[in-house]
């Protein structure tokens, strides 16, 4: 497809609009700016190399509106979006940077990535702060990173029994409704209790006597391809961190394992286009 250049600010909201769940990224360049012109080839080449991405090139001389309302300040800025919803953002003409980003955002060629079959959310795990997530009680050989990347044939195994806490830090208040997992009929998850916006990571015996925001019952129909575990809405709306505790698995195994999670919402703050406002007046204006 290569880039797809932006005429105006009207476009602009077009062309997210047009991306639906594919990712778009958008640089956000000047035809004044020397390390735009610099990395705007890199730009083009990673559009070929990344077809199913969208690559969208915005003037912010010509699209003032757009850049103001996303808090472009300096070029070039790079945002990604999906489903109009801001995912995140890079400032400078850094090429293996850019790059990286993609890769991590779109996800492996199945089309994983953070695409979600729920209308209007997206999968949050594009937007986990990786180095504030912990788990306790992973084994040393499959460990939590292993059941939170797409695609991926590791997985999350607990270690000397069958308990695991797991702490998902987003870098942004997200809203949640539903959590998919991967897992073993006989291993995977049975009592789930969940914990929202914790200053520490609870320990067991916290975790055990606590109450919780929702607790869940699955069953091995919870783990197929698809499925989805819904939340209590309303009781995830500004959320930070979430904190699973998984109780016990289904066959009372010695250790479970989740092969992979998923958490399903949006973020709180999202691209909303149709409120975007000229700030400067009509064409023309003076002030």
């Amino acid at each position: 497809m290569g880039v797809i250049v932006v005429p105006d600010d009207s476009r602009f909201q077009v062309e997210l609009t047009n991306a639906a769940d594919s990712l778009a990224v958008v640089d956000f360049t000047a035809s004044w700016c020397g390390p735009c012109q610099v990395i705007a080839p890199v730009f083009a080449q990673l559009s070929t190399k990344y077809p199913r991405a969208v690559f969208l090139k915005v003037d912010v001389d010509q699209c003032q509106e757009s850049a103001h309302s996303q808090g472009v300040n300096a070029m070039p800025t790079f945002i990604f979006y999906r489903n109009k919803v801001k995912l995140a953002t890079i400032q400078g003409a850094n090429a293996a940077a850019l790059e990286a980003k993609i890769k991590e955002l779109i996800g492996d060629e199945s089309g994983s990535g953070s695409s979600s079959s729920v209308p209007g959310h997206i999968n949050l795990n594009s937007m986990l702060a990786k180095q504030d997530c912990e788990c306790l009680n992973e084994s040393d050989e499959h460990t939590l990173a292993g059941c939170l990347t797409p695609g991926s044939s590791t997985y999350l195994e607990s270690d000397v029994d069958e308990q695991l806490i797991i702490n998902l830090a987003f870098t942004q208040n997200v809203k949640l409704h539903s959590l998919q997992i991967a897992a073993p009929a006989d291993k995977g998850p049975k009592t789930i209790k969940l914990f929202i916006n914790q200053p520490r990571t609870l320990d067991f015996d916290q975790a055990e006597s606590m109450e919780a925001v929702q607790t869940i019952q699955c069953t091995p129909k919870d783990f197929v391809e698809g499925a989805l575990i819904p939340l209590r809405f309303v009781k995830f709306q500004n959320i930070r961190s979430l904190l699973i505790f998984v109780k016990d698995n289904q066959g009372g195994c010695e250790t479970t394992r989740i092969d992979h999670l998923s958490v399903i919402g949006s973020p709180v703050t999202s691209t909303n286009l149709a409120d975007l406002k000229r700030v400067a007046g009509k064409k023309g204006e003076t002030h």
